[in-house]
This record gives structure tokens, sequence and C-alpha cells, in this order.
């Protein structure tokens, strides 16, 4: 892991700046009305009580509809409103200690289940941060100081019981004294640096040096800096900065993936390349061809959204995770999706059916569940509970892949690909309130009814 630099989003909206792979955002700056009636909704559901007997059944569902209209409200501002990634992109998010204590812990956890990677909050008021009632990995104690951290370090300690980041906002401050700050870090916490660029300087190379320079002592992705309501040339110089190259012309390795993980092809990425990325949200890349900046698909129409950027673990090397464009989406000049010939598995499936949705041939038994949705309806509960009753390793397999074509099939004609899928999974893992995860009577009756009906 490297440690990095990241945007902070204050007056700002986020931009594609956010595709280095966290942020952090003041909804009460940012827009606040829509923000205060998520806060007022999630207290409405704190203060629904759910101890009086003869009320408790009722109540209980009461707090649990104001429980998911307030995520659904969430989930709202961050992926409309503010355009944010939750995927995939790491949003911590700053709250109001007095928000958190008002709403009993609801806001908080209500904010991570729609998609916050951390909720952010004064770390002085350990009261807030106890009632969160959240993993202390996703906690962030935040403090703002002048020009030393010395004054507050008890407070930093005692706040590290609840979080394991420790953030510390200053006004100024010298290299020496950012250093010696990060220094302090500990295997109890992390400590991230938040400051405005220009608290440092308005010059833009002199910025990503002094951000490299800070953050050089940090050791194994311990630590950070945030910069906030940086341009895109602020935070792509300075996150360039936390790399490293042993390449004469300066370039970076690229892999280039896709939401699975799939590697699609290796470019190159120069700083300015990684800036010009960060500034349309597109995959931008160096060709040494042409000898200049190479943004994918101009000419040939398979363009990218960029989602992502990351460091690898020693530093010299860059992923950036992308949507493929185009018809048919295709990374590879040769006109397939990946520079290493046709996909597999899955992916490979996928390609197939997206096929035969556009042009089946005669007597296709794709084409055929495409036009019938009760057929393709039957089969997938025919073949799911074969899946359940499935025991050796062999049978399993053989009806797991039965299910995967059928579920494939039911997704492809309602226009979702593996890849959505993907995103849907890495935003429910962002999640803290569980379900019991009962099975449900009245989903299990309309099965049965489906498998015993007669042909």
């Amino acid at each position: 892991m490297t440690s990095i630099a990241y945007p902070t989003f204050k007056c700002q909206s986020p931009g594609a700046s956010q595709a280095v792979g966290k942020c952090r955002i003041y909804p009460e700056d940012l827009c606040k009305i829509e923000f205060r009636s998520i806060v007022q909704k999630n207290i409405e559901q704190a203060n629904v009580d759910v101890e009086d007997k003869e009320t408790k059944d009722a109540n209980k569902k009461l707090r649990k509809k104001y429980m998911k209209e307030g995520v659904g409200m969430a989930k709202k501002l961050l992926m409309e409103t503010l355009n944010l990634d939750v995927s995939i992109v790491d949003v911590e998010i700053y709250v109001n200690p007095e928000d958190i204590i008002d709403s009993d812990g609801c806001l908080a956890a209500c904010l991570l289940d729609a998609g916050c990677h951390a909720i952010v909050t004064d770390g002085s008021s350990s009261k807030a941060c106890d009632i969160a009632k959240i993993p202390r990995d996703r906690l962030v104690s935040h403090f703002e100081v002048a020009d030393s951290a010395s004054e507050i370090m008890e407070a930093i300690r005692e706040a590290a019981s609840f979080s394991s980041v420790i953030s510390i906002e200053f006004s100024s401050a010298t290299v020496e004294t950012l250093q010696n700050v990060l220094q302090q870090q500990t295997k109890e916490f992390d400590i991230v640096i938040q400051i405005h660029p220009q608290t440092i300087t308005d010059n833009v190379e002199q910025l990503a040096s002094t951000v490299g320079t800070v953050l050089s002592v940090c050791k194994d992705g311990h630590g950070a800096m945030t910069l906030i309501d940086p341009s895109p040339s602020q935070v792509g110089l300075s996150y360039a900065a936390c790399m490293r190259t042993d390449r004469p012309d300066g370039l970076f390795t690229t892999v280039v993936c896709n939401r699975s993980g799939e590697a699609l092809g290796l470019v190159y990425s120069s700083k300015e390349s990684i800036v010009a990325a960060l500034e349309c949200g597109r995959g931008v890349y160096y060709s040494r061809s042409r000898n200049g900046l190479w943004r994918k698909g101009d000419t040939s129409g398979h363009y990218q959204i960029l989602h992502r950027l990351d460091v690898d673990c020693d530093s010299d090397a860059l992923r950036f995770t992308v949507t493929q464009r185009g018809d048919p989406p295709a990374f590879c000049h040769l006109n397939t999706l990946t520079c290493w010939g046709e996909p597999r598995g899955l992916r490979h499936l996928e390609q197939t059916l997206s096929d035969r949705l556009q042009s089946a041939p005669e007597g296709s038994y794709t084409k055929r569940l495409f036009d019938d949705p009760e057929l393709l309806r039957d089969k997938l509960v025919e073949e799911a509970q074969e899946l359940s009753e499935a025991n050796d390793k062999v049978h399993v397999a053989e009806e797991l892949a039965d299910v995967l074509y059928f579920a494939m099939t039911k997704a492809i004609k309602a226009g979702i690909s593996i890849d959505d899928a993907v995103a849907e999974l890495d935003r429910r893992t962002r999640k803290v309130t569980r379900r019991k995860g009962d099975s449900k009577a009245f989903r299990i009756a309309a099965g049965n009814e489906i498998l015993n009906k007669e042909e």
C-alpha cells in the first residue's frame, strides 16, 4: 500500500477527482437543505419508542420504515446530487457530533448503509464517538489546530479508542511539523493531515513536491494527506508525487482493468495524463508512439469511463479501473475486449448472450428464453431448486453453471452487466445494518407452485 493525497470537498462539488480512490465531503456546506432532511429523518427514527409493550410491534415497523427512507434519501444525496460512485470510491463524510447524538447513532449507520466508507466527526466529542456505535475502522476522529498538534495529543490518544484513523486539519504548518505529526502514528491508529493547498503554496508543482516529501515518512500505506477543494492539477500531481519510477522517461506502468478486476491491457501514464484523466473522468494515458497524451476512444469510439486509480504496493505501477465502452466494448485495436484475445467463463457467457439478444440463430434456446419471460422465470426457479439440493462438488458446480446461465440471460434481457452486479455487491459491503436473513414463506410457496405446476 502507498500513502496518497486525496481531495476533500467543502465548497466545490465532487468531480472526477474522486477517482483517486478516496474523498472526503462536508454535506452541510455542499447541500445543506437536503442533508438536514436526512438528519431529521434519522432523529425521527431514533425517537420511535420500541419499548412500550402495547405499541412495540407497530413502532418496530415504523422505525424500520424511517430507516429505509433515511437510507434512500442518503443514497440519492450521495449518488445523484453529489454524483459519487460509492461502490468503488471510499467516501468519508463529515457529520456534526450533535447530529450523531440527537439521532442516537442512527445517522452514522444510515450514511454507512447508503455507501459511505467512514464517518468523520469532531474527535473531542467522545460522547458522539461512543453513541455512533459503528466499527472502529469506520470512524475518523477529526481535530483542527493552528500549527502544532502537541496540545491535542492526549485527546488524540483518547479518540483512538473509538477510531482507527485520526484526522488533523492545520491552518498553517511547516513540512517538518507535518512529518513529525505523521510519525506519531502507532499500530493503533493512522493519521491523516487535512490542509488547504494554498496553506502550503500557490504553485502546483511545489505543492506536489511538498506533499510527496511529507508523505515520504509514511510506511506501508499508513498515513495520508487530504487537500481541501483542490483542482484536478493539484490533486493529480500530488497523487503522482507519491509514486516513483525507475524508467528514464519518467512514465508509470499502468494496468487497465474493468470493475471485475479483469486486465484489459497494459499502457503507460505520465503525471500529465493522470491530471488529464481526473479532469475529464475518462481513460487518458501517455502514448509512446505519439509522444503525447492519448485519450482512449477519441478516434475509435471505444472510450472508457474512469472509476478509480490505485497505486501498487511498491509505488511504481498504476491500475486504472474503467468501464469500457464502444460497439462492441473493445480495448484492443483488434476489436476484442482485452489485449489477450477472447474472454472466457462468465465474461464469455455475457458476450455470447449479448450477441444472441441482437441476432440469434434459428432455433436458439437463448432467444426462446428472451422471448418468453414466464419460461425464463420457471427455469430460474427450477435450477435454483436443483442447486439447493446438489450435494457433491461436481453436481454443485454443474447446477451453479446452470443457474449462472439463466441468471445472466435474465440480466442481459434487463440491460444489466456483470460489472453492474459487481458494483451492487461492492455497495453492500459498506453496510453496517444487518437483517436476520430468514426465509420468506410466501416466496417459498410461490416457488413451490411453479415447481409443481403441470406441464
